[in-house]
């Protein structure tokens, strides 16, 4: 038997009217702003509405280290939120909105998948509600008006040299990493360097995503530093007068998008921070809505603990004041076998044929990389329960395997086969998920907002990469003591690196150990609210590979696309 596509289960799903679905939140119409038959707006005005019910179980879903596969996290996710229902509770899942340059390139979308899935689902991968698109036209805004400014001088005196904002895209496309602008004639700008970023990497993006509500986002959008004046100083969005029209720009897009899910669960879609540079996180607009909208919030992030999670408790939980009760760790047997370094898996390309035999000696040799993450996420003072995602390439063994190393750090396990069973396939670890969010909760950040900026980076380096220091190029250190002079040393810090390893090295599998963080630059998202170290080359624009996604895109002739998973 064929298991049929995504995209034809999605089709073949009975949605719910949204007043129902919103109405399970305990949102009333007089709040939903519908975009079509599927997809509503909710006002902000929702979190006071909803201020004085019940706060549900927060939940954060996260991973071992991931192939460049993924291993289901998102389902895995959408899952949950329907296996709660299946045990007799009400869930919320918050999710992020994916970005169309993976869903054309080599990724694809990122709805959930088989029977845990958001829908509609081309809705939810293509455009939405206009959202990216929002974020894109109020970064690129910017952009206009820093040109502008060293055309016309008008008072800021801007040091082009200085400028850090490139414009975005959100599409994958190489050939804009690098570019020369204002050639032509002296009526067409001054000449200088610049690039394209993809619009999920922009800091409007991170700023969407951390705001607590409108006025929030205003004021962080005047805070975006886009380089400095010929004396030395931070130069800002306010400074250069763009901030008002980048929040009207930005005004509907910070309502959540309401969705829901194949069972009728409902789905807070919201923001699309990438998980390299920034937080990798939901919005926390849309998590203070969720909060009170049931039994549990189920979300989601971004790759492994040592990223998505670590950035969740250490920066959304900061911005959103909101604590955490529970936090499952997706693994795989195939994430393990690779972290065996025994292995190469390539996107794009089928596993290895000795990879798919039966061997728990493999997944055995890459535990240490579940034993690391339920470490990363227990030094938080948080519960961690393991998910065995379980593929129809594994066996019985493995999944054993992978249980007795979760029961053997103390943590809770549960095999999940919510991909071809939906809810009813994720009832178990609903269950122990709701058993760890019973436990006293004991959550904490890693470093206090006034430790230093070295000091920040030093602790997550030694406790959750397992470093043994960490190395600073002479850039990164005098941006660094920049940042501290100009007042932005409180801010947390989001260590930009590989999400191929636990490591700043994707090579090293498994839980290196002795090796050295190296810094190379440091950024300032002072908008969004944390310094960005660098570690390693990361590529904020990412290229369509040799044969994309978007080859098998199309429309039939009713006009249905076609190709889209």
């Amino acid at each position: 038997m064929v298991f049929p596509s995504d995209l034809d289960i999605a089709r073949g799903a009975s949605l719910r009217p949204l007043t129902e679905i919103a109405g399970q939140m305990g949102i009333g119409g007089h709040l939903l702003e519908p975009y079509g038959h599927d997809v509503a707006k909710i006002k902000l005005a929702a979190i006071d509405e909803l201020a004085q019910r019940p706060a549900a179980r927060y939940v954060v879903v996260t991973a071992i280290t991931p192939t460049p596969l993924g291993e289901g996290k998102t389902t895995t996710t959408v899952g949950l939120g329907q296996g709660f229902h299946h045990i007799g509770k009400q869930a919320t899942v918050a999710v992020r909105q994916p970005s169309m340059g993976p869903t054309f390139g080599i990724k694809g979308g990122a709805a959930g998948g088989g029977y845990s899935q958001v829908v509609p689902m081309e809705l939810l991968n293509l455009h939405l509600t206009g959202d990216m698109h929002a974020v894109t036209a109020a970064h690129n805004l910017l952009a206009a008006v820093i040109d502008n400014e060293l055309h016309q001088h008008n008072g800021v005196d801007l040091d082009p040299h200085s400028v850090t904002w490139n414009r975005v895209l959100d599409v994958n496309d190489r050939a804009l990493r690098n570019v020369v602008l204002g050639l032509g004639t002296q009526a067409d700008g001054i000449p200088r360097q610049s690039g394209f970023d993809i619009t999920a990497a922009s800091e409007v993006m991170a700023v969407l995503a951390l705001s607590t509500s409108l006025a929030d986002m205003r004021a962080r959008l005047g805070r975006i530093v886009v380089g400095r004046s010929r004396d030395g100083s931070p130069v800002t969005a306010e400074n250069l007068h763009a901030a008002g029209a980048m929040a009207v720009l930005m005004r509907e897009a910070i309502k959540p998008n309401l969705m829901q899910t194949l069972e009728g669960t409902p789905v807070l879609v919201h923001a699309g921070p990438f998980g390299n540079i920034a937080h990798g996180n939901s919005s926390v607009v849309a998590d203070l809505i969720g909060i009170h909208g049931g039994d549990y919030l189920v979300t989601e992030a971004g790759f492994g603990a040592d990223m998505g999670a670590e950035r969740f408790f250490n920066i959304k939980c900061r911005a959103s004041g909101l604590t955490p009760d529970a936090a499952v760790l997706v693994a795989t047997v195939r994430a393990l076998k690779a972290h065996s370094g025994r292995y190469k898996v390539s996107a794009g390309r089928p596993l290895p044929e000795q990879m798919v035999a039966e061997n728990p000696d493999d997944v055995r040799a890459g535990a240490a990389n579940l034993r690391k993450q339920i470490e990363n996420v227990r030094m938080h003072g948080v519960s961690p329960v393991v998910a065995i995602n379980a593929f129809p390439t594994d066996h019985p063994s493995e999944h054993d395997e992978i249980r007795k190393v979760a029961e053997s750090m103390g943590a809770r396990a549960a095999l999940c086969t919510h991909f071809g069973e939906g809810g009813k396939g994720a009832a178990e670890l609903a269950e122990a998920v709701a058993e760890a969010a019973e436990e006293p909760n004991e959550f904490a950040f890693l470093y206090p907002d006034d430790a230093t900026l070295r000091e920040k980076i030093l602790t997550l380096a030694l406790r959750v990469y397992g470093a043994k220091g960490v190395d600073y190029d002479l850039k990164a250190s005098r941006q660094l003591d920049d940042y501290e002079r100009n007042g932005f040393g409180r801010l947390p810090v989001c260590i930009a690196k590989t999400h191929l390893s636990i490591s700043s090295d994707p090579s090293l599998k498994g839980a290196p150990t002795g090796w050295v963080l190296p810094v190379r630059e440091a950024r300032a998202s002072v908008g969004a609210g944390f310094i960005y170290p660098i570690c390693g080359d990361m590529r904020t624009m990412p290229g369509l590979g040799s044969s994309p996604a978007l080859s098998r895109i199309d429309l039939d002739s009713s006009g249905e696309i076609l190709g889209l998973s």
